[in-house]
């Protein structure tokens, strides 16, 4: 038996939710021990989760006052720890009796034993962000709910849409961990029948309001909304499984040559011998572009920093050459250092060569008399009449003085 203990708060769209969950989930028919249970416990906060947070006070210039700050999110371990069992695995409902419950009942919230049974099908082709979010609000349509997802086989596929690129039972696993899933109806029916909305006490159906035609019907969930069983949901723009292919169909020679670099061989990817060599050549030309590229790069910046650096050599040369100027300019310019070294060099020597004349009111010196010497070898004789004794004599009575001959040097210099 399956029990479910569930508190939801759901937005009115059905978008978002905050859930905490408590429940036992079976693995091949049978109920898990509490021991293997594991904490089930779960907070669910998806995008612009509804949170209690502090409104911003702002003032007349919009901003916000200081002191306030936004509320962030809290740190939980959201994630399950089993899959969602399958529907054929589980314990017979058939038993049971029927009873649905109206959507006014839905929306008030049921009893914990007895959740809204809510139903979504599909072909989950390359399981995408639309389809999770499509279960999303399909698992918070009402406070509690428990979501029952059927996927068809590829057999029922194939023949009345289109071949897949996953096969069922693929598709069957992707469903099953998906967070919102409670339980997996493998082989789900194209058109949903009165025995198989029984089966699986169905209350509501859970879909796109978008009509989807099939070969018999122009909408296969038209008998549902005539019933009042319908719950739409929105379809998220941009994402779907055609958008996909497409992408990977117009770029296929990018992917075929993605997955022939991984490894995969031609004869997996279904590609013969010329666009193997095709795509191989065009690899080596574009490893030579990109190549190429880096170089360029490199070599722009290298020119860059080439540049600069001799814009800042240029600078310093033209600082240091100012400087050199201004020095020259100093020392030889019509007023530098050199010309007032000159003038007074000049005026030093006119000083030096320029004769000193001493004040006429200064007292005169009396020089003290020198010692005098006389020659030997001049000795004064007695006078005679002759002409060379009177010579001699003269010569005789002549005597030498050395500072007398000094003075007089010195004035003849002066002069």
């Amino acid at each position: 038996m399956l029990w479910f203990l569930r508190e939801l708060a759901c937005s009115p769209y059905g978008g978002f939710c905050v859930a905490k969950l408590s429940l036992n989930r079976t693995t091949q028919g049978k109920v898990l021990p509490p021991a293997e249970r594991g904490g089930r416990t779960r907070m669910e906060a998806h995008g612009s989760a509804r949170l209690s947070r502090k409104r911003k006070k702002e003032g007349s210039n919009g901003e916000a006052e200081e002191g306030e700050k936004p509320s962030k999110l809290k740190r939980y371990t959201v994630g399950l720890k089993y899959p969602a069992p399958y529907a054929d695995q589980l314990e017979s409902m058939e038993e049971k009796p029927y009873q649905r419950v109206t959507i006014e009942e839905a929306r008030r919230g049921t009893p914990p034993d007895r959740p809204v049974r809510v139903y979504a099908d599909g072909i989950f082709d390359m399981f995408h962000s639309g389809h999770a979010r499509a279960l999303m609000q399909a698992k918070c349509l009402f406070p509690n709910t428990h979501l029952i997802v059927g996927v068809c086989s590829d057999e029922l596929t194939h023949k009345l849409k289109g071949f897949t690129v996953m096969n069922d039972d693929e598709r069957y696993d992707a469903i099953s961990h998906c967070r919102y899933v409670d339980e997996v109806v493998r082989n789900a029916p194209w058109t949903l029948t009165p025995e198989f909305l029984t089966k699986h006490r169905i209350d509501f159906v859970a879909h796109d309001d978008i009509p989807y035609s099939s070969a018999d019907s122009d909408d296969v969930y038209k008998d549902i909304k005539e019933a009042g069983m319908f719950a739409p949901t929105q379809r998220t723009e941009g994402i779907s499984t055609s958008d996909v292919i497409t992408r990977i169909v117009r770029d296929y020679d990018v992917y075929a040559r993605r997955n022939l670099q991984r490894g995969y061989t031609a004869k997996e990817l279904n590609v013969s011998f010329i666009n193997e060599k095709k795509y191989n050549l065009q690899e080596r030309v574009d490893k030579v572009k990109k190549k190429v590229k880096d170089v360029e790069e490199k070599s722009k910046e290298f020119v860059q920093k080439v540049e600069e650096k001799s814009i800042d050599l240029i600078q310093k040369w033209e600082e240091k050459s100012r400087e050199f100027i201004g020095n020259f300019l100093q020392m030889f310019g019509p007023e530098g250092a050199l010309k007032h070294m000159l003038k007074e060099g000049k005026g030093r020597m006119l000083q030096a060569i320029s004769p000193r004349h001493s004040p006429s009111s200064s007292p005169t010196r009396e020089r003290s008399p020198s010692p005098s010497f006389r020659l030997p070898f001049l000795a004064k004789t007695s006078p005679s009449s002759s002409p060379s004794s009177q010579h001699s004599g003269a010569l005789s009575g002549y005597t030498f003085s050395p500072r007398r001959q000094a003075i007089s040097d010195d004035e003849d210099d002066e002069d």
